[in-house]
């Protein structure tokens, strides 16, 4: 995923824990694809059913905290998101994303600029373009990236060991 890509922008504020992102009440549908239409549906009912693949999250801080379920990453993931960028991210939802193939970005200052339905151009491991604006991001060690381009974790070990 070192090439560069463009997204729409859905814009998040602080805290969305993985209540927000999956409610309880719906871990206990068969699958993913069953979940997807109820992500984010306490904070905005609708929100699901208008990202598109290829869109980007651009959030504040602690993005992904609260309880441990790798439901969460799998749904934004499932949704078509290409990444999430936000100020900070709660490190098991970190972890549990990269495992699941989902790029998270850190950076402190987008969300404060940026407006929802903008379109930015991200540069993994370099910047994120806006409006004429370059914000500066961290690359991820190797490793993670390997993860995350195989598609998560398992089809990372399976690429490894010769199994794909």
């Amino acid at each position: 995923m070192s090439e560069k890509f463009t997204g729409k922008v859905w814009v998040l504020g602080d805290d969305i824990d993985t209540d927000i992102i999956i409610p309880t009440e719906y871990l206990a549908l068969k699958s993913v694809e069953d979940m997807k239409p109820y992500a984010f549906s306490p904070l905005r009912e609708e929100l699901a059913g208008l990202i598109k693949p290829g869109d980007i999250i651009v959030a504040g801080k602690n993005f992904g905290c609260g309880s441990s379920r790798e439901q969460a990453p799998e749904i934004i993931k499932a949704l078509g998101i290409k990444c999430v960028i936000a100020g900070s991210f709660a490190r098991i939802f970190f972890r549990n994303s990269i495992n699941n193939g989902l790029l998270l970005i850190e950076n402190s200052k987008l969300h404060d600029d940026i407006k929802e339905g903008d379109e930015i151009t991200v540069t993994p491991g370099e910047k994120v373009d806006y409006q004429g604006a370059e914000y500066e991001i961290a690359s991820l060690p190797d490793n993670l990236m390997d993860i995350i381009n195989a598609g998560g974790l398992v089809k990372a070990m399976r690429k490894r060991n010769g199994l794909d």
